[in-house]
């Protein structure tokens, strides 16, 4: 089996390292690639194809794990050349998902929940063909939402909606308890009432939200132009919060 990888960011250099298999090769491009990204790639010594569609027509598997930003676009260019299954893993809306169905066949929508390199993420897969996927629960937890396109990213969207709003709060909260030079304080208080291992995953999740800002403000981008009719008083404060860190 082939699977082949558009994107190779943290998503697909860690997939490599799970889905390990004498039955499974990946393949990727450097097509229009980082150098950061080109770095990775050499490191996870994976195939290496001139074009994406070279690696869509190749693949059993194609996965799509880029940004909410380009995730339409990605599919719309790539997706018709897939002839296996196409599984996007981007955290994108439902209204997203549903054109990401029309551009591509065999469409499954996934959602990692958990960190992707934490060791225990679950994978969470909706649409028709899911189902073929379930192979994958060999390597890393995989569970069938339902046979719906667009689900798994509804069920990835509200929970971004309380994860990425809690960040900017404990952020901010953070930052205040510093500057006032009680930073330990602060942490060792909600330890008290948040569990022993609060201050160790509080600053991990912060960590990561500041070096991810500009793809966790798409995100929250993606989340207040599906939930356009509902007040999102929290989330537009936590994209406010977010944008002043974006590179």
């Amino acid at each position: 089996m082939i699977i082949g990888f558009i994107g190779f960011g943290k998503v697909s250099r860690t997939l490599v390292e799970l889905l390990k298999s004498d039955d499974i090769s990946f393949i990727t491009s450097a097509e229009n690639r980082s150098p950061k990204t080109m770095s990775n790639i050499e490191k996870s010594g994976i195939e290496v194809l001139d074009t994406f569609k070279d690696v869509a027509c190749r693949s059993d598997i194609l996965i799509s794990a880029t940004s909410p930003k380009n995730a339409l676009s990605v599919a719309e260019r790539y997706g018709k050349y897939a002839k296996g299954i196409y599984l996007d893993l981007n955290n994108v809306s439902p209204d997203t998902a549903s054109k990401i169905n029309e551009a591509v066949d065999n469409l499954v929508d996934g959602a990692i929940i958990g960190k992707i390199d934490s060791g225990n993420p679950i994978l969470y897969l909706s649409g028709e063909d899911a189902a073929e996927l379930l192979f994958l629960n060999d390597f890393i937890q995989t569970e069938i939402i339902s046979a719906n396109v667009g689900d798994a990213s509804m069920l990835k969207l509200l929970r971004s909606t309380y994860t990425k709003a809690l960040s900017a709060l404990l952020i901010e909260s953070a930052e205040i308890a510093k500057s006032n030079g009680l930073e330990d304080e602060f942490f060792e208080m909600l330890s008290l009432t948040e569990g022993d291992d609060f201050k160790e995953k509080s600053l991990s999740r912060i960590n990561n939200t500041l070096k991810s800002s500009k793809r966790k403000s798409e995100e929250l981008e993606e989340i207040i132009n599906y939930f356009d009719e509902n007040e999102l008083i929290m989330v537009r404060a936590a994209l406010e919060k977010l944008s002043q860190y974006r590179p």
